[in-house]
C-alpha cells in the first residue's frame, strides 16, 4: 500500500464589504403573499421592519395599480425589487411618518460602518427637505412612549431610556429630485449598543431646513418615498492565508471496516443523502490508491423473511457498489455481497441491537 498521502487546506477568513446588516432592506419579504394594497399598510405585514409613532407609512408595491409605481402622491418605479415605502416628512401641522428597522445583529464597538438608502421626492411635493435623519437605538421604540404626540415629531428623548444617537448627512445638499432615486449616506463609529434604526425627520416645523419646489398640490408637504436600506462595516476586506498540512487517515487493508453513516431508510435500498460523503473520502482514497480493491458486505437484522432480507442486504451492498462506480471506481476493482441475516454482531431482540445488525462494511485488499 501506498504511504499516507499528504493533503493541503488553504483556510481563508475575511470581513466582507458587502456585509448588509439590515434585515430585509428593500421591504420585499412580507408576511402574507396577497398583495398589500391599502393606504398606510406599511405597518401591516412587512418583515422585520415597524413604524415608531402611530404616523400612518405608505407601502408600496408593483402588484398594486393604487398603490404601485403610479399612486396618489406622484409617480416611482422601486429602486429594486418590486417595493419600496413612502412617508410624510414635513406637513403644517407638525405630523411625521418614520419607518424603524432592525439590524441582524448588534454593532461592534469602535468599528466604523456606513449607513445608506435611497430616496425620491414625490411628484406633489411642494417642499425638498435637508433634515433628514436617522435614530441608532438600542431598544425598539414603542409608538407614544411617555409621549402624548403619538404622530408628531419624534423627541429622541422621550421614547428611549436606553442608549440611541441621532446621525444625519452632513452635506449641505437638499434632496429634490423628483425623477430618479438620490442615495442618502453617512459614516459612523459604533459604540457598541446599536440594534434598531428609525428614518424620518426629527425637527419640529420651525427647525426644519426646507426649500420650496414645483407642485400642483395645493397643500404644504414633503413626501418621500424610501428603498434599499443598508448599514455595512467599512473595513476593507481582509485575506489571512493558512496552510496546514494533515495527513490522510490510513485504511488498514484485509481488515473489515463498517461505514458510519452509510444509512437506508425502513426495507429500503436507496442511499440517503447523508451517506455521500463518507462514501466520497472513500472513492478519493481508492483513487490514490490504484493497487487497491474493494468487497462490499451488506447486512440486515433478523425481522421479517429470511429470503427477502438477504434480497435486501444485496440491493444495499449493491447500491453502495453502483455509487462509487457511478463517482467514476473502475467497476473491475469492486465487488459486493449480501449475507442477510445470517453474521449479526449484536442481539437481535433489541432495538439497538437490531439497529446494529443493519450495516454495510468494507474491506480493501491489495491487487
Amino acid at each position: 500500500m501506498k504511504p499516507p498521502i499528504l493533503f493541503l487546506f488553504i483556510f481563508y477568513s475575511f470581513i466582507s464589504t458587502s456585509q448588509n446588516l439590515v434585515l430585509n432592506p428593500s421591504f420585499e419579504d412580507h408576511s402574507t403573499y396577497k398583495c398589500i394594497v391599502n393606504l398606510g399598510g406599511f405597518n401591516n405585514g412587512v418583515l422585520d421592519w415597524s413604524i415608531p409613532n402611530h404616523g400612518s407609512t405608505d407601502f408600496f408595491d408593483t402588484c398594486s395599480e393604487d398603490m404601485g409605481a403610479n399612486n396618489y402622491n406622484g409617480i416611482q418605479n422601486p429602486k429594486t425589487g418590486s417595493s419600496y415605502a413612502g412617508m410624510y416628512f414635513y406637513t403644517d401641522k407638525n405630523y411625521r411618518e418614520y419607518v424603524q428597522g432592525e439590524l441582524s445583529k448588534t454593532l461592534v464597538e469602535g468599528k466604523k460602518y456606513k449607513m445608506t438608502f435611497y430616496l425620491s421626492l414625490a411628484d406633489k411635493s411642494s417642499y425638498a427637505l435637508k433634515d433628514i435623519e436617522v435614530l441608532i437605538t438600542e431598544e425598539k421604540l414603542k409608538p407614544c412612549y411617555d409621549s402624548n404626540s403619538c404622530e408628531k415629531v419624534i423627541k429622541p428623548s422621550k421614547v428611549t431610556k436606553k442608549k440611541f444617537k441621532l446621525y444625519s448627512n452632513t452635506e449641505e445638499v437638499y434632496f429634490s429630485n423628483k425623477e430618479i432615486w438620490t442615495e442618502y449616506s453617512f459614516e459612523f463609529t459604533a459604540e457598541g449598543y446599536e440594534n434598531y434604526f428609525s428614518i424620518g425627520n426629527f425637527y419640529r416645523n420651525p427647525k426644519t431646513k426646507k426649500q420650496q419646489v414645483v407642485s400642483n398640490s395645493p397643500y404644504f408637504f414633503s413626501y418621500y418615498y424610501i428603498d434599499d436600506v443598508s448599514i455595512e462595516p467599512l473595513e476593507k476586506e481582509v485575506v489571512i492565508e493558512t496552510i496546514k498540512t494533515i495527513e490522510e487517515p490510513t485504511i488498514k487493508t484485509n481488515e473489515i471496516h463498517t461505514f458510519k453513516n452509510v444509512l437506508f431508510d425502513f426495507d429500503k435500498a436507496d442511499l440517503l443523502e447523508v451517506s455521500k460523503e463518507e462514501l466520497n473520502q472513500l472513492y478519493k482514497h481508492l483513487e490514490a490508491n490504484l493497487t487497491l480493491n474493494i468487497e462490499i458486505y451488506g447486512h440486515t437484522d433478523a425481522i421479517g423473511l429470511e429470503t427477502r432480507n438477504q434480497d435486501l442486504s444485496e440491493q444495499r451492498a449493491k447500491a453502495v457498489s453502483n455509487y462509487l462506480i457511478t463517482k467514476g471506481l473502475d467497476v473491475t476493482r469492486i465487488t459486493s455481497f449480501g449475507f442477510g441475516s445470517t453474521q449479526p454482531i449484536a442481539d437481535n431482540d433489541s432495538e439497538e441491537g437490531q439497529q446494529l445488525n443493519r450495516r454495510v462494511a468494507f474491506k480493501l485488499i491489495e491487487n
